[in-house]
């Protein structure tokens, strides 16, 4: 009970570290599916509100990249 209490003292740090705790292993599961994926396979990486295919190099390597403000 004392985590549910003091994860709402501080005004929000709390909300925005649990948030950014959650981005970061979005982050990560994207990149290991990249990796995971079969050659054959298609990938599409989204730019804006416009998806273009591109290699899984290049798809790994804009995730990896990536900074956690840009995750949303």
């Amino acid at each position: 009970m004392d985590a549910a209490v003091s994860s709402t003292n501080v005004g929000g740090v709390a909300d925005t570290s649990l948030y950014l705790k959650k981005q970061v292993e979005s982050h990560e599961v994207a990149i290991a599916e990249l990796k995971n994926l079969l050659p054959s396979r298609a990938v599409y990486q989204r730019n804006g509100n416009i998806f273009f295919r591109t290699t899984m190099e290049k798809a790994t390597a804009s995730e990896q990249r990536r900074q956690p403000t840009d995750l949303k």
